[in-house]
């Protein structure tokens, strides 16, 4: 079987990578012609609207998914009927429109923030008065990595995001001091059926995720968030990898945004779980049966951004296990990943407070 991607980023590839040992084959459609996917698979170089290279994946593969999930609903819609698409364009949909994704949330009872729908100033000004400030006004689709976003703590900073963000459709929520941050990722099958990682707590910097740690043990915060995450899978008749990322306050989780797709903070199952979420999400989409998502100990992830250190210098930590996408060095970009395993937690901790000195010393491990 051949599987289709649009998308040649770094997620792509490694889907590709978790994929051939189980004799499946890929094929990339990316508008760059150094996506790093074209490393290990062939790619097909065009815009996602080009309808002959969607034919050309379309014909190609006999199911198609992504790896982004900005990826035009029209590119979807423009592959051949033959051609599965998995999952589906309905959860995408949900996940490119913040409004949207926050209704699902209200309706599926899953905690979120108080939010508004903002079209005009005077929705701006009429949401703030409602939620009151400090609060986060965002653009309603293409926000990633803390793209498109602006937290507003005064008048005079609302009025200026305002004129930075406004023009397009936005959404303005509740500014929510957290102690903490977690993701939670599940898989469902064909079938139905479904397994779920353990819980991850992350650690980002500048919007952008920087430390993944697995698994977090809160058995009463693992509890929740598996029940929101079947509620999710079941709601779109999920087929792949699905993650919902959550803020934690007063030891409550309040769900902040998904992502229908293999997602960054899952990287550590690569090394630390018996299936990673890559293999299951081909798994899934080829019609195979799901791997165990149990962890093999604890795991560190840390993303390696906007330059590459020495390779050598990574590797002398014993353990360690380096990911280079092959990506050019650009400020903010990520080129890479590292993992760490340990036989505990305080272990791991101790080992990726080490590396983090060395790679990233803003970020701290309390």
């Amino acid at each position: 079987m051949t599987i289709g991607v649009l998308g040649g980023g770094q997620l792509g590839r490694m889907l590709a990578l978790a994929g051939y040992p189980l004799g499946l084959d890929f094929v990339f459609l990316d508008r760059a012609a150094d996506a790093p996917a074209g490393q290990v698979a062939p790619l097909i170089c065009g815009e996602f609207t080009d309808r002959a290279r969607l034919a050309e994946l379309g014909t190609r593969a006999a199911v198609v998914t992504f790896d982004w999930e900005n990826v035009p609903l029209e590119a979807l819609r423009a592959l051949p009927a033959r051609c599965a698409v998995r999952p589906s364009s309905g959860a995408l949909a949900t996940a490119q429109d913040r409004v949207s994704e926050k209704r699902l949330f209200e309706r599926l009872a899953i905690p979120t923030t108080r939010w508004r729908a903002v079209d005009s100033r005077e929705d701006l000004e009429r949401a703030a008065r409602e939620i009151g400030l400090p609060g986060v006004l965002k653009t309603r689709r293409m926000g990633y990595d803390g793209k498109g976003q602006a937290v507003v703590r005064t008048a005079a900073a609302l009025a200026a995001a305002w004129r930075r963000l406004g023009g397009v459709p936005l959404l303005y929520e509740e500014y929510v001091p957290f102690d903490f941050e977690v993701s939670v990722i599940g898989v469902r099958g064909v079938r139905g059926e479904q397994a779920l990682y353990p819980l991850c707590l992350n650690t980002h910097a500048g919007g952008i995720l920087r430390l993944t740690r697995a698994p977090f043990e809160s058995l009463a915060l693992t509890r929740r968030a598996h029940r929101y995450m079947r509620a999710a899978l079941a709601h779109f008749r999920y087929v792949g990898v699905l993650t919902i990322e959550f803020f934690v306050r007063a030891g409550r989780l309040i769900a902040n945004e998904m992502a229908p797709r293999v997602h960054n903070s899952g990287h550590w199952t690569i090394e630390g779980a018996q299936t990673s979420q890559f293999e299951n999400h081909v798994r899934a989409i080829a019609g195979l049966p799901l791997g165990s998502t149990a962890a093999r100990g604890h795991a560190a992830m840390i993303n390696l951004i906007g330059r590459m250190p020495r390779r050598a210098a990574l590797l002398a930590h014993p353990g360690l296990h380096l990911h280079d996408y092959g990506k050019a060095p650009r400020a903010g970009r990520k080129l890479g990943h590292c993992t760490l395993l340990a036989e505990s937690a305080a272990a791991r901790d101790r080992r990726a407070r080490r590396l983090l000195a060395e790679l990233a010393p803003e970020i701290r491990i309390p």
